[in-house]
């Protein structure tokens, strides 16, 4: 899977980051929500396309204005 994109709340700590990202193989998509760092728990959803991906991303975001698009 290729990463497409990558969010973070912006919490540097152990206990408040959270990630969000969007990851492809051309055919299949998958979003996958991550708290507490690389060490912390995530939870990974399949999507149908991009569309439904970046509808579920947004929703993970839960719009709060802290959330940085990361470079991939």
């Amino acid at each position: 899977m290729i990463l497409e994109e990558h969010w973070w709340n912006g919490d540097a700590t152990a206990r408040g980051r959270r990630d969000v990202y969007i990851r492809t193989d051309g055919q299949r998509w998958e979003v996958q929500a991550q708290i507490g760092g690389a060490q912390g728990r995530s939870e990974v959803l399949e999507c149908s396309s991009r569309s439904s991906a970046s509808i579920l991303a947004g929703a993970w975001r839960g719009g709060s204005p802290g959330w940085r698009e990361l470079p991939h």
